[in-house]
């Protein structure tokens, strides 16, 4: 198979070559694009060396199958018709598509059959907070159709890009030194600190992130009645998201019930042994493949709700290990 990685410089770009080395994916032919900055850079892959070639309007898919792209919603939109025409599969992780009708936007685990339906040759790859939610949220919605989601999410420096995780550790080495940190990928020092504000706000006082969760949730699950309220939080975490998440049901579950069916969930890892202090932490969980669930108990305000705590690797899950997923998915299950 031929394939492209489009922001093959940023840490989400880098994070495709380890997957794809992972995951053994199939790649007969590598071609590695970036912007005019990154143009010119080697990286390695399975023993041979790569040069990213600047991306432009030209020919250069013209034999590629599937478009791994991570540069931004910007380049994204401007780029599609050039990584498509020729029929490249474009899985793009940036947030360009995701709610247009015409683009699946897909968590293999979740709604796999959707990939086969691309009109314009586009998969979109949720956002990374929507992702480890909903690998949740399936086995929950198999017993019982969820009504209604809160979340609260404890969102890593990695979200805000490889700058953002530097600048995360400069400012714990600035602060030690007595010097005043920099604050340039945050609102604020995050340092030492937790910062109620991840994306843009928007009119109605929610962040364009909580937004995501809002709508991308509804889209994934084919559950446009479904109610889902976040609050997004920067913490002083380098990698791996967690989320504290409360569900109401339409009809009561078990914990019993829940528990089993997270244990037999696709993607999903049980961690729950608070007697024995056992649960997900992002410390443990960076770099680990699966979404890991625990801290399951009973919501002691209703009689169907539940609520559980969520970890998962913002990089790897939460983007590119799910669009490689996706792709797996569909040769897996090709029609």
């Amino acid at each position: 198979m031929n394939v492209a990685i489009v922001g093959a410089s940023g840490a989400v770009g880098q994070e495709f070559l380890r997957v794809l080395e992972e995951q053994n994916f199939p790649v007969d032919n590598l071609t590695l694009f970036g912007s005019k900055r990154s143009a010119g850079k080697k990286y390695m892959f399975r023993g041979t060396e790569y040069t990213v070639k600047e991306l432009q309007h030209n020919d250069d898919f013209k034999d590629v199958d599937i478009a791994f792209t991570s540069a931004g919603a910007g380049v994204s939109k401007e780029y599609a018709d050039t990584i498509t025409k020729h029929g490249a599969l474009m899985i793009d992780n940036s947030s360009a598509f995701r709610m247009d009708s015409d683009v699946p936007l897909v968590v293999p685990e979740v709604n796999g059959d959707d990939a086969f339906n691309t009109p314009r040759n586009i998969i979109a790859n949720p956002n990374c907070t929507t992702i480890q939610m909903v690998v949740a949220l399936k086995p929950i919605n198999d017993i019982s159709p969820i009504k209604r989601v809160h979340v609260a999410t404890y969102q890593a420096a990695s979200g805000a890009g490889a700058a953002a995780m530097d600048e995360l550790v400069g400012q714990y080495a600035q602060l030690q030194r007595g010097e005043e940190p920099t604050v340039e990928k945050f609102a604020y020092q995050l340092a030492y600190n937790v910062i109620p504000h991840v994306d843009v706000f928007t009119d109605n006082g929610y962040t364009k992130e909580e937004m995501k969760m809002y709508n991308e949730t509804k889209k994934i699950m084919h559950a446009p009645g479904l109610d889902v309220s976040a609050t997004c939080v920067r913490v002083p975490v380098m990698r791996a998201h967690s989320e504290a998440v409360w569900v109401e049901t339409e009809a009561p579950i078990s914990l019993e019930q829940a528990r089993e069916a997270f244990e037999h969930a696709e993607g999903l890892v049980v961690m729950d042994r608070p007697a024995d202090k056992v649960y997900p932490m992002p410390l443990d969980i960076a770099n680990q493949n699966p979404v890991f669930v625990g801290r399951l108990r009973r919501d002691l305000t209703n009689d169907c709700g539940l609520s559980f705590w969520v970890v998962g690797d913002q990089i790897k899950k939460g983007a590119a290990l799910n669009a490689v997923q996706i792709a797996q998915y569909m040769i897996a299950h090709k029609k």
